[in-house]
């Protein structure tokens, strides 16, 4: 427990970055030495700015920071990537996260089929009932969604899954206590009542920009396939897509109407290889 509760705690601290981490457990697997190393060594050792040093050393030695992590513990699960319940495929992506914090049921971190569901946040009038043809009948063969949270596409996706009897994974670019966005807390609620909400960021942390292309690895990381329904040609779907291909991920677009601006992302990717979605056969059987 010891070296969970080592990697928990340095990992909740602004100025630990998973590179520094992995140094870290490089040298010492369990992370004893740097919960008690001065920070002079550490910046002997890691070659660290001194200042930054000093304010890890402290971070972990406030009793503030020890309290908050054994209040985060007792209202979340924290997973760290050598517990049984981490996801193996999660582990297969290039720099996978160390920790995971979530919120209900941790089962669906092993569901046997995961896809991925993403798109604009600003979904034209053909994208929801497109999403409706094509994604209900993959909840009858208990395929999950995983998305993030964002609104538009990715709320939907979610919705669609709560109301129709389906699985659903929401990954956050924030931690659990600063959801983000805030326009239907609701859905956050009932989706970690319900179904499973997710984030690598610890309870405390508030979303920075920087969280979401991060937050988008996980997004394909988990899953079999992404999904692409709408996307500009410059927007953040469309770096979840590069990500999905970087994991080896087969990428399927919905093909939208001519001349649409929030489906030229999807015609790009298209002309790029990506498999064209008609119905969810072709996701079904690729």
């Amino acid at each position: 427990m010891d070296d969970k509760w080592n990697l928990l705690l340095l990992q909740s601290s602004p100025n630990v970055t998973r590179n520094l981490l992995r140094k870290m457990i490089a040298r010492d697997p369990d992370l004893t030495t740097y919960i008690h190393l001065p920070p002079e060594r550490w910046y002997l050792q890691l070659n660290i700015p001194l200042e930054r040093a000093r304010k890890i050393s402290r971070h972990v030695s406030l009793p503030h920071t020890n309290k908050s992590l054994e209040k985060a513990l007792n209202r979340y699960h924290a997973i760290i990537i050598s517990d049984t319940v981490y996801p193996e495929q999660l582990k297969c992506i290039p720099d996978p996260p160390l920790v995971l914090y979530a919120s209900g049921d941790t089962a669906l971190l092993g569901h046997k089929r995961s896809i991925s569901v993403i798109g604009t946040r600003k979904p034209s009038s053909y994208a929801l009932p497109a999403m409706k043809k094509v994604l209900l009948p993959l909840i009858k063969e208990d395929i999950c969604f995983v998305s993030g949270m964002a609104a538009g596409v990715d709320q939907y996706a979610h919705r669609l899954a709560l109301r129709n009897g389906g699985r659903t994974v929401a990954v956050l670019g924030s931690g659990l206590d600063n959801v983000y966005p805030v326009n239907d807390l609701a859905l956050y609620q009932e989706l970690m009542n319900k179904e499973l909400v997710i984030t690598e960021y610890a309870p405390h942390v508030t979303p920075r920009k920087f969280h979401f292309p991060e937050r988008n690895r996980i997004i394909s990381g988990l899953s079999e396939a992404t999904v692409v329904v709408e996307a500009r040609m410059r927007s953040g779907t469309m770096i979840t897509v590069d990500q999905a291909l970087e994991q080896g991920k087969d990428v399927y677009a919905f093909p939208g109407p001519v001349g649409s601006k929030t489906s030229e992302g999807c015609h790009a990717i298209i002309d790029q290889g990506a498999k064209i979605v008609h119905t969810h056969r072709d996701i079904l059987n690729p």
